[in-house]
């Protein structure tokens, strides 16, 4: 058998591709009447803060502290919130479901592609399950509403298929951000029908909405726009926001949705230690800690490697093909270019 090495050109398609959020005011009381929800719109603020950040330098000279501490930092920078007569967060967006998981997108060799197709279909016809129910799991706790989801008073996920009689409903607070599975028959349901869709020739596509009972007025969180070099006195934050109707909605980025539905990364070495999931990344990385959970040992290109050049069924264990074949739905660039 050749010894396989990765190819100098090669990708995977994203299996899982959500659409961007939208954000909306409502009241919990009204969470079943579609129309009676209206569209969070940005505004500005600014304020006058106290600066709290200083050089080291500064620390060590009391009479220049004293001058910095005086000045005022100004911020200006766009804000949401809920209706002062609305106490709950309605965030949407649609999920679609992609099959074709045994070819890559792009792929120069022949010889990987043949044993990579054959060992990922394998797989995929004994344990795409899994990984089903551990997206299932991340729909149902509403890890998606990231910061908005913190200490809110209720949550709930209402989820919308064209094969289900009625939407599922979940309560997120039953199922804890620590875990990533639980034995649950609406959560298996969910998988089954998530599972179709990376097994079968059709897409599936799925409508998600997220309710979050956060009090009358509260701040919500879109996603904030990257922004380098914002001259002094500029406007320094930016909110995401997409335009609907004329009106410019508060939104999340896909990505971020995207981020956590593959938070299902128990696997890596220090997760005992942690006992945190981690998003699906080749190397483990989560940038919030400035951490790589993944070494080249346990890497998603060196795994991949070990599993297509091993000649028995096995090669590695079956928690390290659950990884892999994550990462292969994440999809990325991963050929080795001499470029």
């Amino acid at each position: 058998m050749t010894n396989l090495t990765m190819p100098s050109v090669l990708a995977f398609d994203r299996k899982l591709e959500p659409s961007d959020a939208l954000m909306y005011s409502g009241t919990w009381d009204s969470i079943h009447t579609e129309n009676l929800w209206q569209a969070i719109e940005l505004f500005e603020r600014r304020n006058r803060a106290v600066k709290s950040n200083f050089k080291q330098e500064v620390l060590e000279d009391e009479v220049e502290l004293q001058k910095q501490t005086a000045e005022s930092n100004l911020s200006w920078g766009d804000d949401a919130a809920l209706d002062h007569k609305h106490d709950t967060l309605k965030l949407s967006f649609t999920l679609r479901v992609v099959n074709g998981l045994n070819k890559p997108s792009v792929c120069n060799s022949t010889d990987f592609e043949k044993t990579y197709s054959k060992k990922v279909e394998d797989y995929t016809q004994l344990n795409i399950g899994q990984l089903a129910n551990r997206y299932a799991y991340n729909i149902a706790n509403g890890r998606f509403l990231w910061r908005n989801r913190i200490c809110a008073q209720e949550l709930k996920v209402v989820v919308n298929h064209s094969s289900l009689s009625e939407p599922l409903t979940f309560n997120a607070y039953d199922y804890p951000l620590r875990n990533t599975t639980a034995d649950d028959k609406k959560l298996a349901m969910l998988a089954e029908i998530i599972k179709s869709g990376f097994v079968n020739d059709k897409a599936v596509l799925l409508k998600i909405d997220a309710y979050a009972r956060l009090g009358n007025g509260q701040r919500v969180w879109p996603s904030q726009e990257m922004t380098l070099n914002t001259p002094k006195g500029e406007k320094s934050r930016h909110l995401f926001h997409l335009k609907v109707n004329g009106k410019d909605i508060a939104a999340m980025h896909c990505e971020k949705i995207g981020n956590a539905l593959r938070t299902i990364d128990d696997w890596y070495p220090k997760f005992q230690e942690t006992q945190t999931p981690i998003a699906i990344e080749a190397y483990g990385s989560v940038t919030q800690r400035g951490i790589a959970y993944r070494s080249t040992r346990n890497d998603f290109k060196s795994l991949l490697l070990t599993w297509l050049n091993a000649e028995d069924e096995n090669g590695i264990e079956e928690d390290s093909k659950h990884f892999v074949v994550a990462m292969l739905i994440r999809g990325g660039v991963f050929g080795e270019s001499e470029c």
